[in-house]
């Protein structure tokens, strides 16, 4: 096999092999009759990409009698996109390129002819392998999807690089992307994007049944920007959630595919936004904090019996008890006299109602006059006591000596 790649072209073919590494690290030289076939697939067998390019695309295309029967090459991944990692370099320097496979040899030979006469020499080593092709059938896809790729470009680029999958929902009013959550730990931490468009933003729109897929973004991406580069259209073929999905495009001189498959529905069934649910309110007391506490003070002076008293460094008391942690829920029970018209919110919860007398109680001193004239004999322990009255108790006591 003998092909040349003439100036332009070779950014091309430079960009195809980039699309492609984000697939697999391997990469499979397949020369045909029809033109060279660049294949990859990822090593759990989930993604595979390829690109054909035609006789047309190639200055000189031919193949020997020998390569029309035997020769599919796999070639280390890395080995040829480092030759082609810098296309604006390449763009500007090299004038044509040469790949050919000698018939007695096992390597791969790519040639760089640049300006003023310098010549650049790769020989990469492959192995023979089996031909490899995946058998997908896009005309019975149920739905079809085809925009420019700038138009996908753009909603893909609001995504975060570290994001590795996201949902395609297709209905009759829209079609939707938005980033996958497969419900961990971490889903606070996470930024939820979600972006619509109308089926009129579309070149082609064929809908045949509500769909719900998720799938990697990484190689998406691949092509993506390949198809951007070349301002090609990009045709979106899949089904229900479990069946994989196809990205192509299609031009003159080269053909481009990547299927990629999809969660299943079990696996895709999780929620990809956080449920929306009503957020905890502080409540609004309206009465005085005391009346909290109303109807409950015999069960905190009981509690307080078997409190430990500890002296702080402050010469305050601190109230010590793993009895208290299962008083809380009791305090402000909805069954108890401390219904929603005491605290005036109906979303107070026994802790937040806790929260707020222990708050109130202890920011406000005239509450224990207020306390004493309501009858409200018993009150909430108090972890941290007045400062103030600890500077009236310390100076009395210098008073007294």
């Amino acid at each position: 096999m003998n092909c040349v790649i003439e100036g332009n072209c070779v950014k091309v073919f430079g960009k195809a092999v980039h699309a492609l590494s984000r697939i697999g690290d391997e990469l499979w030289l397949d020369p045909m009759v029809k033109g060279l076939a660049l294949r990859s697939v990822n090593s759990a067998l989930s993604a595979y990409g390829c690109f054909l390019f035609s006789p047309v695309f190639f200055q000189q295309y031919s193949l020997s009698g020998q390569d029309r029967e035997t020769i599919r090459c796999k070639v280390v991944m890395k080995s040829v996109l480092s030759l082609f990692r810098c296309l604006t370099s390449i763009e500007r320097n090299v004038e044509q390129c040469h790949i050919s496979i000698p018939a007695p040899t096992d390597r791969v030979m790519i040639q760089f002819f640049c300006r003023h006469g310098v010549t650049k020499t790769h020989n990469l080593s492959f192995q023979e392998s089996e031909a490899l092709e995946a058998v997908f059938a896009t005309h019975f896809c149920p739905n079809v999807l085809k925009a420019p790729a700038r138009l996908l470009g753009d909603m893909v680029i609001h995504f975060p690089v570290f994001q590795e999958e996201i949902t395609l929902s297709m209905t009759p009013l829209k079609v939707c992307l938005r980033n996958y959550q497969d419900g961990g730990g971490g889903h606070m931490k996470m930024m939820y994007t979600e972006m619509s468009l109308h089926p009129d933003e579309f070149d082609h729109f064929q809908m045949g049944e509500d769909s719900n897929i998720t799938f990697c973004l990484k190689e998406m991406r691949g092509i993506l920007s390949f198809a951007e580069s070349r301002c090609l259209p990009v045709s979106v073929h899949f089904g229900a959630a479990g069946n994989p999905v196809c990205f192509s495009v299609e031009e003159v001189v080269l053909e481009a595919t990547v299927v990629l498959a999809t969660l299943t529905q079990s696996e895709s069934s999780g929620p990809a936004q956080p449920k929306h649910s009503p957020a905890p309110t502080t409540p609004r007391c309206a009465a005085p904090p005391a009346a909290v506490c109303e109807g409950h003070s015999h069960i905190h002076h009981d509690a307080l019996l078997g409190c430990e008293r500890i002296a702080s460094s402050q010469s305050s008391t601190v109230i010590s008890s793993p009895e208290l942690i299962h008083l809380l829920p009791r305090i402000g029970d909805p069954a108890g006299p401390c219904e929603a018209e005491e605290c005036g919110s109906a979303t107070a919860t026994p802790a937040s109602a806790t929260v707020c007398s222990l708050l109130f109680k202890a920011l406000s001193s005239k509450q224990e006059e207020d306390d004493d004239d309501d009858g409200c004999a018993a009150k909430l322990p108090v972890l941290a006591c007045y400062s103030d009255e600890d500077c009236d108790g310390d100076e009395d006591n210098h008073q007294l000596m």
